[in-house]
């Protein structure tokens, strides 16, 4: 269903379950539902509903499971919430609620089967108040900008499972919590300052969870520094000054000579690095090119028998301030790091061109496995799938957990690279805007960032946005069920891919008539085949024409989900 919410459901008066999940539902929710007094199950989740929850509806004080996910609520968390006093389940994640978790989260003691509100915008501590939920079983607080102590989750002793990944918390994980570090460890994953004091019993839940750091042992402190440590501490600290004064005479000696050969690097010693790069390549020869693309061409590196990199020459037209500029952007996306991004290794700027150093994937980019190798690789659908899975999260970690976001603008099958294992790394995020930035002004405005087939409508009169990558993925998606390239097959006629495939769905209605052929011995699984029909729903929602009616990728991956 699509379009508002009609107010005159407000009419049933007794009415007590209403789910309207997984539509194309948008606008906010209507107030007149305030008059549902008897509303005791009430899921609007996955739609593309917007603004904050009208005050009117805490008239539901019978309600017992309320589901806003996935959804473009915004505001703050509402304080009236403590008016659903039976509420057993309150599922408020993935959308665009700010600020701090209200202290009236406590009232509401009768929450059982689970809290969430993981992926918004919400900042501030934790509530101490959020103690009184004695009863509840699952807590999701992922994903959101929350800080301080997750002291006061060590009372909640019925938590048999607990999601605090990707917020800025610190200190000690309370003992309590420490049976559920072997839940998935991504529960505890991105909170730098969080940290396990390990006793004798929970040393194998600490061995096996290494990616949270020990606490110091501060009793040790207590006693004081021994006479070996004072010498070591002052030779320490004598070589430190000593280095630092020769790196004051470094900068002023030197400082010149590096601002007239215009070298920026990512670090140091990478000066050393490049000589090994335009050795290993014979100073760029053509014979080492493995792939063109519109942002430059890329090398194979091969540095020892066992260290392979790609490197991308880019050109630009830039002054020598923007370079400056422009390096401190590249180290920004030097530090981004996730398992589909391609890591960055190191870059080197001069006037008019840039080097940029990749790790190298074995199996190419999926434009070469779907299009290019011969023999054609059969590629089966659980593979696909895998790829299409991996590409999402890596977007939408780019678009959701950088700050500020990051738009790809050129999302496509040669940007996705797979290592050994056939995982996806997207490529190119963040280059695309960079060399926009600069280039001269007088271009900028005629030129349409992406490659034909893969643009979204909007991008002819509008500047690349999240909506935009969105659009682009759904073409990978099609391209990955069909096989066929988003522009060019004798197929098409005069439109794209996703004219060709929405033509032949109104028309058939049968996915085996749009997926790839090779695909066809595996129709008989009906599970493959009710997979495959999911995911390329997916595809034709993410290629809408009107950028509001597409998912956001957090969307995606609960449907691909």
């Amino acid at each position: 269903f699509t379009g508002p919410i009609p107010s005159e459901l407000g009419n049933l008066v007794n009415l007590r379950t209403l789910n309207l999940a997984h539509n194309n539902l948008e606008g906010p929710l209507p107030s007149q539902l305030s008059k549902c007094t008897q509303m005791d199950k009430f899921d609007v989740g996955f739609n593309f509903l917007n603004g904050s929850l009208p005050s009117s509806l805490q008239s539901w004080t019978r309600l017992t499971t309320l589901i806003l996910s996935e959804n473009r609520f915004s505001g703050g968390l509402p304080s009236f919430l403590s008016e659903f006093k039976m509420i057993s389940e309150l599922q408020l994640g993935g959308n665009l609620f700010g600020g701090k978790i209200p202290i009236s989260v406590g009232a509401m003691q009768n929450l059982i089967y689970g809290l969430n509100l993981s992926s918004n915008g919400l900042t501030g501590e934790i509530p101490v108040e959020i103690r009184n939920l004695k009863m509840l079983r699952t807590l999701a607080l992922s994903h959101n900008n929350l800080t301080g102590s997750i002291e006061v989750l060590g009372e909640l002793i019925s938590l048999v499972e607990l999601n605090i990944s990707y917020n800025s918390f610190s200190g000690i994980v309370p003992k309590a919590l420490m049976k559920l570090l072997n839940c998935p460890l991504s529960s505890f994953l991105g909170n730098p300052g969080l940290c396990i004091r390990c006793s004798t019993s929970d040393c194998l839940a600490c061995s096996e969870r290494s990616s949270l750091k020990s606490c110091d042992d501060k009793s040790a402190k207590r006693k004081g520094l021994s006479k070996v440590q004072i010498v070591k501490m002052f030779l320490g600290l004598s070589i430190f000054l000593g280095l630092s004064l020769l790196a004051l005479v470094c900068v002023v000696v030197f400082g010149r000579t590096a601002k007239q050969e215009n070298h920026i690097s990512s670090e140091q010693g990478s000066s050393s690095l490049l000589n090994k790069v335009m050795e290993a390549t014979e100073n760029l020869n053509d014979r080492y090119i493995i792939g063109r693309g519109a942002h430059g061409i890329v090398y194979k590196v091969l540095i020892g028998p066992d260290k392979a990199f790609a490197v991308k020459k880019i050109r630009f037209t830039a002054s020598q301030g923007k370079n400056s500029s422009m390096a401190r952007e590249i180290q920004t996306l030097g530090k981004i790091r996730h398992r589909n991004l391609v890591k960055l290794e190191d870059f080197w700027l001069r006037k008019d061109c840039g080097l940029i150093l990749y790790s190298y994937m074995v199996n190419g980019s999926l434009h070469d496995v779907l299009h290019e190798r011969a023999p054609t690789p059969t590629l089966k659908w659980n593979v696909r799938y895998e790829i299409a899975v991996g590409i999402a999260h890596g977007l939408a970690y780019l678009h959701y957990d950088c700050d500020p976001p990051i738009v790809h603008r050129d999302i496509k099958p040669s940007n996705i690279l797979l290592d050994s294992d056939m995982v996806p790394h997207i490529a190119d995020f963040g280059i695309a805007k960079l060399l926009e930035q600069s280039s001269p002004a007088s271009n900028t405005s005629i030129a349409v960032p992406g490659t034909i087939g893969y643009i979204a409508p909007e991008n002819a009169y509008a500047t690349s946005s999240r909506e935009s990558d969105v659009y682009s993925y759904g073409v990978v998606l099609l391209e990955l069920i069909t096989r066929k390239k988003a522009a060019t097959d004798p197929s098409y006629q005069d439109g794209v891919l996703v004219d060709w495939v929405r033509s032949v769905w109104r028309e058939t209605g049968q996915i085996h008539q749009i997926a790839d052929s090779i695909l066809s011995c595996e129709f008989a699984d009906t599970h493959i085949m009710e997979n495959l029909t999911k995911v390329f729903l997916v595809g034709l929602r993410c290629t809408e024409k009107d950028p509001h009616k597409r998912p956001t990728m957090r969307d995606v991956i609960n449907q691909l989900n």
